[in-house]
């Protein structure tokens, strides 16, 4: 009765449910890798924006990369801002995530020497892309900027294609370094994201703090293919009790073997 198992579509059926079932198991374990990198991320972004501000230097230095249990940090840095070096970086969106503009990114020179970068928050794109944008005055004389501490962006970390050729004043990347070059003086590694003081009027807008309560659909994706790893042999043993039914009642009702055999090729399920 289960010789049928041996017929070209039963194989080749068998042999696709064969390899579904580890593909989707391992489908699922990467949707819960997934999810458990997303928790550990939302504890480490919590955790870091809860902590004491720390003066900027204590977390960072000329040309140094900061390590990301060190993101998110808050931090202070006092000292003047350096207007005349302020930049703007192309396709940022405001806090409502649909308008596009610009980020504001002025050089803030420290008390004690060098210069840090600070993303002094958001701005409407306005009509020309070509122009250097009206920009909210930063404060003048000395002033205390109190931020979450952010590593430079990068085309690898941050998926934005560094373009070159854009107009005066205008990067696409937040990136130290870069701006090193530009200035000709020494900056610190990674820059600060405002969040005091309050910009006068309200602009720039400041930067919303990241989202570290939502965990997203990765564990829901898990199970769905772990489910879906398990239908298959399920569903492989329904088709085949199925199978076998119809043939034993081909075989009672006196049919010859060989309309048996065509029938049940014909309602076998095709590769």
């Amino acid at each position: 009765m289960y010789r049928f198992l041996l017929s070209r579509q039963w194989v080749i059926l068998t042999l696709v449910g064969l390899v579904l079932i580890p593909v989707m198991i391992e489908l699922g374990f990467w949707q819960f890798h997934r999810h458990e990198h997303r928790v550990a991320q939302n504890r480490l972004i919590a955790d870091s924006l809860a902590a004491e501000p720390v003066p900027v230097t204590d977390l960072t230095s000329p040309g140094r990369t900061l390590p990301r249990d060190d993101m998110w940090r808050p931090v202070t840095a006092t000292g003047t801002y350096d207007t005349a070096h302020e930049v703007v970086v192309r396709q940022r969106t405001a806090a409502d995530e649909h308008s596009i503009g610009y980020y504001v990114v002025t050089p803030l020179d420290l008390d004690h020497g060098g210069t840090v970068l600070v993303n002094r928050g958001w701005i409407a794109a306005g009509n020309d892309l070509t122009e250097f944008p009206s920009v909210p005055a930063a404060p003048k004389g000395r002033i205390t900027v109190t931020g979450r501490m952010m590593a430079d962006e990068t085309t690898a970390n941050s998926g934005i294609k560094n373009t070159q050729g854009l107009p005066t004043r205008q990067v696409m990347l937040i990136n130290s370094a870069e701006q090193a070059k530009r200035l000709g003086r020494t900056v610190l590694g990674g820059y600060i994201e405002q969040t005091a003081p309050e910009p006068a009027g309200g602009k720039p807008e400041l930067v919303p703090e990241p989202d570290h309560d939502s965990i997203g659909p990765h564990m829901a994706y898990a199970i769905q293919w772990w489910l879906f790893a398990a239908a298959v042999p399920v569903g492989w043993v329904v088709l085949v009790r199925r199978e076998r039914r119809d043939r034993a009642a081909a075989s009672a009702e006196g049919r010859a073997p060989e309309a048996a055999e065509t029938e049940a090729a014909e309602a076998a399920p095709a590769p």
